[in-house]
């Protein structure tokens, strides 16, 4: 742990005290006692400091500044990052706690903080020099730099390596032409990860991994994207004209974009699976306390069996959901191939969210469909982790590909 950041944290309240090696228990999933420390320390930070101002985020369509900097005083935002660059050095599956945690209790402050670990943080991280890892990663992992990933563009969807955002080979630079859409952290992020084209008849071969420095000439925003869910998360299109990123931003080779991209995003979608897993059980804790509060019947309605058994049903699925994650985190972890299983986690948990906030709103009933309560808020912000990070659509064919090639 960084000192700064530890005796932030304590002045917070907030203390990480491990005495544990962190261990992996793939048969059991049983959390280390460092994992549940952890786990404890972000559910009271996040149900103390998050939960209370999330539906003014949501209706306000603000963006938590407050939220990132306590992340940032917890030492948190490059926890799976060695300590030698700033980061906390612990793993994966920690990082998927600390994601399901934020999102129990506000799922904008979560897609803040997965798309700044998992999506930027992350591959400069493996694909990176030495050199940039000090220049970049460093203040990444400290919560001074804000990261954003940018690979969607307004015609190409889900393929990739259609990517039409030029970056055009000058020497010792690139010049940078294009735009990118739905860009998390938008105009609120210091660094962008672009996956540009350097020549478009080698489609994912011409691809290339930049870093571009928000400040940087020619490269401006576009209007900020009004949304079904995660409200708060600034999302907006990126738009460059003539922006010239040294050649020293490069991550990889030249070529290597469509690589970085892909190995990213499986980090990525273990992120989205532990925000739904967080997302789902955060509906069902409110259903759940609802259930025993409000009356009908001459009873309370949780001892009426219909509601219990869509408490039940949602209950095992997100059970089934975090199984997965946890999953894929110890793969990842490991060192293994993790594509198929994070595809499995991301797959399952998206579509458990979504089933479980309908649930929720329908056991408050037309307090559901109010923004008096929370259930509508949380199947709003559910629905997106079916479509980022590849749509459900792309995840089965992901997992069918590996199940077909025999992987």
């Amino acid at each position: 742990m960084a000192g700064s950041a530890f005796q932030a944290r304590k002045a917070h309240g907030y203390s990480m005290q491990t005495t544990t090696t962190l261990k992996e228990n793939p048969i059991t999933f049983e959390l280390t006692e460092d994992q549940s420390l952890i786990e404890e320390m972000v559910r009271e930070m996040a149900e103390k400091e998050f939960a209370p101002r999330a539906a003014e985020v949501d209706q306000k369509h603000r963006f938590p500044r407050e939220n990132w900097d306590l992340l940032a005083a917890s030492d948190l935002c490059g926890l799976p990052f060695p300590e030698e660059y700033g980061g906390a050095g612990l793993d994966h599956m920690t990082y998927a706690i600390v994601v399901e945690e934020l999102a129990k209790a506000c799922a904008t402050t979560s897609v803040m903080y997965s798309a700044h670990v998992s999506l930027t943080a992350t591959p400069v991280y493996i694909f990176g020099t030495e050199e940039q890892r000090n220049r970049i990663l460093r203040p990444m992992c400290s919560g001074e730099k804000m990261g954003a990933f940018c690979l969607s563009e307004p015609g190409t969807g889900s393929d990739s390596a259609a990517a039409t955002c030029m970056a055009d080979d000058k020497g010792d630079y690139f010049l940078l032409n294009g735009s990118k859409n739905w860009i998390t952290n938008g105009i609120e992020a210091d660094w962008y990860l672009i996956i540009a084209q350097t020549d478009l008849a080698k489609r994912h071969k011409g691809l290339v991994a930049i870093m571009v420095e928000k400040g940087s000439e020619g490269f401006t925003f576009g209007k900020l994207e009004d949304k079904l869910g995660i409200r708060g998360s600034s999302t907006c299109q990126v738009i460059f004209e003539d922006t010239k990123v040294p050649k020293a931003n490069m991550l990889g080779e030249m070529g290597d974009g469509f690589k970085v991209a892909m190995v990213t995003l499986d980090g990525g979608r273990i992120g989205i699976a532990a925000q739904a897993v967080g997302i789902a059980q955060g509906a069902w804790n409110h259903a759940y306390k609802y259930s025993r509060e409000r009356q009908a019947f001459g009873k309370y309605i949780g001892d009426l069996q219909a509601i219990q058994h869509m408490l039940a049903d949602m209950q095992t699925e997100i059970d089934a959901a975090r199984l997965l994650t946890y999953h894929a985190s110890l793969a990842q972890d490991r060192g293994d191939k993790f594509t198929t299983e994070a595809a499995h986690a991301k797959l399952f948990a998206a579509e458990v969210a979504m089933r479980s906030t309908v649930k929720c709103v329908q056991i408050f009933g037309g307090y559901g469909y109010v923004t008096d309560y929370p259930a509508e808020r949380y199947m709003r912000d559910a629905k997106i982790t079916e479509i980022y990070e590849g749509t459900s659509e792309i995840q089965r064919l992901v997992i069918a590909s590996n199940l077909l090639k025999g992987n």
